[in-house]
């Protein structure tokens, strides 16, 4: 029932819309009131049918349906809760400030009313709210797009607010991503973690290996970083004696916009004093297991071209034997022209310069892509985790552990470093790679250094992101989140 409109008409249909809402002023009638006198939700009504039948109710919604015959009126409204018919007749007097049956010309689908009625079934077993008038809270003037007319990407993604309407399943899936966070919240807390919101910007901003985006403070007259990660002040926190902290909010790759990148997205860090990787394994296993059932009620999914069964033990993988298989190389010897040459193979465009670390991770991603798990990849070589503590057993690779679901990497995990001259060592040559032009290396943070001098205990961390919920829910991350990145267009 809604109507479809070409931008030719649509300044018709927005000059008819204000004649009527001329008329409904001059009737001294407000038609954007502050108040609204709602006191049941559709759905209760609708649920709760054979305890509400008989009762007086006033509901509130945008019309999604007008029909009119004669003295009787058919209007539907929704509200986020669901929809129902509003039931009108002509027989008694409309009170002041409401609109009749005989009024009904001055309503337009998408309107906001509110009516008082008793509820009830129609003649044709249609629950029902029978009310003889309807109060109007807000008189649209624009009239909302066909379905079938508003599926181009841009268009949608640019109106946000019209796409929800026309196509409800998009505000459905932004409950479920806030399912998602307060699933998220809520095992952190049960498990004995705290909550601490830290700063979106940062002098020298680290944690990951991402260009950061650049902004001015006028006050202080100083440039800053919107974070990259939650990552160093969260373990600063351990350094000033907490012992379970976490953060979840946004946080700023200033990178290319794909089905797994957003620009800006939401993500979540934690840490806990005294824990190693082979204590954060089983209780991140835990928490995804525990996130996707609350979020979507299985562990069961289908994910592109993977079917994915989360409710396992996940087994681990060790970073240098998936490599050999996949590619007859030793990551820890292989030299950079083999790397080119593999790359150049498997079609993957890099430019010219890169660092080993970085050609490995880029041929660690041709595997990634292709492996459904779920498993835990383990042991990842030292000179791709500068903030990940060395193993006892092995100085060539790192306590580090990721989950690799349906070809994404879906966390990030450490025995954390601890150590300061280790720290700052890494960090120098992080520095070393950023002076020689990769962008995507990490910063020297003295600060940083100077925290672990003081001392930060031992340490397990962790870190996932929104992609998480992008990846299970099989969507791209701009059909996942309520108002996409997009250029700016009047």
């Amino acid at each position: 029932m809604w109507y479809n409109v070409d931008m030719a008409t649509l300044e018709e249909y927005r000059e008819e819309r204000l004649k009527k809402l001329a008329e409904i002023r001059a009737r001294g009638i407000e038609p954007y009131p502050s108040k609204s006198f709602r006191d049941t939700e559709i759905r209760e009504v609708i649920e709760n049918f054979t305890e509400k039948q008989g009762s007086i109710v006033t509901v509130a919604g945008r019309i999604v349906a007008i029909r009119s015959f004669g003295k009787l009126a058919f209007v539907k409204i929704r509200d986020e809760s669901g929809e129902v018919q509003i039931f009108m007749k002509s027989e008694n007097e409309v009170p002041s400030g409401r609109l009749g049956v005989s009024d009904i010309k001055l309503l337009d689908l998408g309107d906001f009313v509110e009516a008082s009625g008793t509820v009830d079934k129609s003649q044709t077993g249609e629950i029902s709210v029978f009310a003889n008038s309807v109060r109007l809270l807000v008189k649209s003037l624009r009239p909302l797009p066909g379905r079938d007319g508003f599926t181009n990407k841009e268009e949608r993604y640019r109106r946000r607010y019209v796409d929800m309407n026309v196509n409800p399943e998009v505000r459905e899936r932004l409950i479920r991503r806030s399912k998602f966070w307060q699933a998220t919240r809520e095992y952190m807390i049960k498990n004995g973690f705290t909550e601490v919101n830290i700063p979106v910007l940062e002098h020298t901003t680290g944690g990951a290996d991402a260009t950061p985006f650049v902004t001015h403070m006028n006050a202080l007259d100083e440039d800053f970083y919107l974070r990259i990660s939650h990552e160093l002040p969260l373990k600063r926190l351990l350094g000033g004696g907490f012992e379970k902290v976490f953060d979840i909010g946004p946080r700023f790759r200033n990178e290319g916009v794909d089905d797994e990148h957003l620009p800006e997205h939401i993500a979540f860090e934690a840490y806990a004093a005294y824990q190693n990787f082979e204590d954060g394994i089983p209780f991140y296993e835990e928490m995804m297991k525990y996130v996707a059932k609350e979020t979507w009620g299985t562990l069961q999914f289908k994910v592109g071209g993977f079917e994915i069964n989360l409710d396992c033990e996940w087994p681990r993988v060790k970073y240098a034997d998936i490599m050999k298989k996949e590619f007859n190389i030793d990551v820890f010897s292989v030299d950079e022209n083999t790397l080119y040459d593999i790359l150049q193979r498997e079609k993957v465009e890099v430019k010219p310069g890169l660092s080993r670390a970085r050609l490995i991770d880029h041929l660690w991603k041709v595997v990634r892509k292709r492996s459904a798990g779920p498993f835990w990849l383990v042991e990842e070589p030292l000179e791709l985790s500068p903030l990940a503590k060395t193993s006892s057993e092995n100085p060539l690779v790192t306590e580090r552990f990721h989950p690799v679901i349906a070809g994404t990497e879906m966390g990030n995990g450490f025995s954390e470093l601890n150590d300061p001259e280790d720290q700052l060592n890494r960090f120098l040559e992080q520095q070393r790679m950023r002076d020689n032009g990769d962008d995507e290396a990490q910063m020297l943070d003295r600060d940083f250094v100077e925290m672990l001098e003081f001392g930060m205990p031992p340490a397990c961390g962790w870190g996932n992101s929104e992609r998480n919920f992008w990846l299970l829910e099989g969507v791209s991350g701009r059909e996942a989140v309520p108002f996409p990145i997009i250029r700016a267009k009047e």
